[in-house]
């Protein structure tokens, strides 16, 4: 009789972390330890799963061998009862563990998660994970875990069919695992039962084909064909349905090992699993620093993007003040968060007094002196040089002379802005992303001034937070700004050449990013991208230095300064936004930028398109590679990620870089030449290293 307890796995729950049971190679004795073995006086014995030297458990050679070692140990001709104590997060691998097991008991913690969310690598369950789930839940419940990759909490899975009971604490989680065990004669699973029947019905009861008949298209909607897990889990769900349990599991297997094999798989994994891990276990982070905890975050600035910020912080559990230039605004940044806490609430994931013990963290004020308790002060005030230099100065008066400053800019070069700091080696760019309680990503922008250990401090403070941070250099845009206004610049030239504006978004989501470039121009104000372009030119020209229009510039002025199409905020941009229905593309777009290339016949469409697509990601990537060379971007790993997380960048690629390396290096020169001579020079490789990817 055998009990495995899970114990120390990681509890991340970040939409990426797809595993917390890797693939790595350690020394058997590391696999021992690992894994501990005792024999109890009533016959039951416990593996224990501890990775005494990490926060998850790791599954490798070493450990197999130590896993079928101990199994041979207990192996009698009889199957013996087996029940799963899961006291930490189960994914992946860890749940597929569980799943081998009779009966699984989790703790009852809400910060544990259970589920298989291979899909986010690219990959599926393929260690009988899919066709025990399939048979647990059946056909059209298990989609979810399965396609979607969703992760559940303890009391979620309990309902779902996941697990079979909850515990209070590890001593209850025991007590319940040994009483299952003293019950049992003849365990057995579900499936092996000979009047098993899979709930909900074969693909061929009528309303389970019905179902399968329309699931194929709403995915191919949803993945725009860049992503064959999805539809190679629908495909292992239908077909193992269909089988005995040992064929259905070499279904699975099959499918497995043709996406393991598969570019898409390759790429996410390296995205994903080993360049996420590099960021945050620190590899930006300088060495030698004390960890930093933030115990009072100072926010200058009320707006989206300070409520945003201030929310984040609040919900890790540190104090906030809240500054704008009158209470109501600052009042109004903090209502911000109570309508995102009152939601929460309302899904009860968090009780009303935990949402209003979040909420107290946020005291809001008009005066610059409530920040001097303040271990840091983040500016997020309107772009505009001379105002961000009078609140730096302004606040600065009232700190500490430990406190930091950091500016949430997107545009603006950190070591201008610095310039009106007394203290310029403690100010540091942390450039959040729209809207900040949902995007996992923070920029940290180091200045020429910037020390060491102002840079360790921000990494902390972003990881406190619970984001993810990538360390670059200062330059004009930085790197995500710089880079995200290709993609978008790029789909305003193509309306300047005439590409229909439906091509031209289609070609966008088709190229793996969340929307269209008109559509996401119009997101982030035609005007605004319009006045930080003009800015370029304004700064470049007082250097001395040639400034080259891109050739969207004449699409943004028309919009902007001539048609006054300011976009979304205004109601009215490339597309119109009607107040009872969705948006639409404006009617009358085509009557300035008249349409010149929008054939008829879909073989010309599919060529179009596929021009499209490559201008859209070559440009992107091209850009990045110039980022790695002026080491504005100090790693690949940074680039790619930040990439993804940052604005959207294709995630099936696995990042900007890697789209390069995954095209092959040559021929990806060749192809950036050829739309070099057709384009112009944004598109030339010439000079560019690529010996860093």
């Amino acid at each position: 009789m055998v009990i495995g307890l899970f114990k120390k796995l990681s509890r991340k729950d970040s939409a990426t972390a797809a595993n917390n049971v890797a693939i790595a190679d350690k020394s058997s004795i590391f696999a021992a330890t690992m894994i501990q073995y005792e024999r109890h006086n009533d016959g039951i014995a416990v593996f224990t799963l501890n990775n005494p030297d990490k926060s998850a458990n790791l599954i490798n050679r070493a450990f197999a061998a130590r896993l079928n070692e101990l199994i041979a140990t207990v192996r009698t001709d009889t199957r013996k009862p087996v029940v799963a104590a899961i006291n930490g997060t189960a994914l992946g691998g860890g749940y597929e563990l569980a799943l081998a097991c009779h009966y699984r008991i989790a703790l009852n913690d809400p910060t544990l998660r259970i589920g298989l969310p291979e899909v986010s690598l690219g990959l599926l369950p393929g260690a009988g994970g899919l066709t025990k789930v399939v048979r647990l839940l059946g056909l059209q419940a298990a989609f979810s875990y399965l396609i979607e990759g969703k992760k559940a909490n303890p009391g979620t899975a309990l309902r779902d069919g996941l697990i079979h009971a909850l515990a209070t604490d590890n001593d209850d989680l025991m007590r319940q695992a040994k009483a299952w065990i003293e019950q049992q004669t003849r365990p057995r699973q579900p499936w092996d039962d000979p009047d098993y029947r899979l709930p909900g019905g074969d693909p061929r009861k009528p309303q389970v084909a019905q179902m399968l008949a329309i699931a194929p298209a709403i995915l191919a909607q949803k993945t725009q064909g860049n992503y064959p897990a999805p539809e190679a889990i629908m495909n292992a769900m239908v077909e193992g349905a269909m089988v005995d349990f040992d064929t259905a599991c070499r279904i699975e297997s099959r499918y497995f090992t043709q996406l393991l094999t598969g570019k898409v798989a390759d790429n996410m994994i390296n995205a994903f699993w080993f360049q996420l891990n590099v960021i945050n276990n620190g590899q930006s982070r300088p060495a030698g620093f004390d960890r930093h905890t933030a115990k009072c975050v100072g926010i200058l600035g009320a707006g989206m993007m300070g409520a945003g910020i201030a929310y984040s912080l609040a919900t890790a559990g540190i104090n906030v003040v809240l500054k704008d230039i009158s209470i109501e605004q600052a009042e109004q940044g903090k209502q911000y968060s109570a309508q995102l806490l009152s939601k929460i609430v309302a899904k009860k994931q968090m009780t009303t007094p935990e949402a209003q013990s979040v909420l107290d963290r946020i005291n809001t004020t008009t005066q610059a002196a409530d920040l001097a308790a303040c271990d840091w002060v983040i500016e997020a005030v309107f772009e505009n040089r001379e105002l961000k230099a009078q609140v730096t100065r302004e606040t600065e008066a009232h700190l500490a002379e430990t406190a930091l400053f950091a500016s949430n800019t997107s545009p603006l070069p950190i070591s201008g802005l610095a310039a009106a700091s007394a203290r310029p080696q403690q100010f540091i760019g942390l450039h959040f992303f729209s809207p900040v309680d949902k995007m996992p990503l923070v920029e940290i922008i180091v200045g020429k001034q910037t020390s060491d250990d102002t840079l360790a401090k921000a990494f902390d403070l972003v990881k406190q937070m619970g984001k993810t941070p990538i360390v670059v250099n200062d330059s004009r845009g930085f790197y995500t700004s710089r880079v995200f206004a290709t993609y978008v610049l790029e789909g305003a030239a193509m309306l300047g050449e005439g590409i229909a504006p439906t091509l031209i978004e289609a070609a966008g989501t088709k190229a793996g990013m969340p929307v269209g470039p008109l559509a996401l121009l119009d997101e982030v104000s035609l005007s605004l991208v319009f006045d930080i372009r003009e800015q370029a030119r304004r700064d470049i020209e007082a250097e001395g230095l040639t400034y080259e229009a891109h050739p969207a510039y004449e699409v943004l002025y028309k919009m902007v300064r001539q048609l006054n199409r300011l976009g979304k905020k205004v109601g009215a941009g490339f597309y119109d936004y009607p107040a009872a229905s969705k948006k639409q593309l404006w009617p009358d777009l085509s009557l300035h930028f008249p349409i010149r290339h929008n054939p008829s016949h879909p073989e010309a469409q599919q060529q179009i398109q596929r021009e499209l697509i490559d201008r859209l990601l070559f440009i992107q990537a091209i850009e990045t590679l110039r980022c790695l060379n002026e080491n504005v971007v100090r790693s690949v790993a940074d680039a790619n990620i930040g990439s993804i997380f940052g604005w959207g960048f294709a995630p099936f690629q696995g990042g900007t870089l890697q789209f390069i390396r995954s095209y092959g290096i040559d021929a990806f020169r060749q192809r950036a030449q050829a739309l070099a001579q057709q384009y112009g020079k944004r598109f030339d490789v010439a000079g560019l290293d690529f010996g860093q990817l």
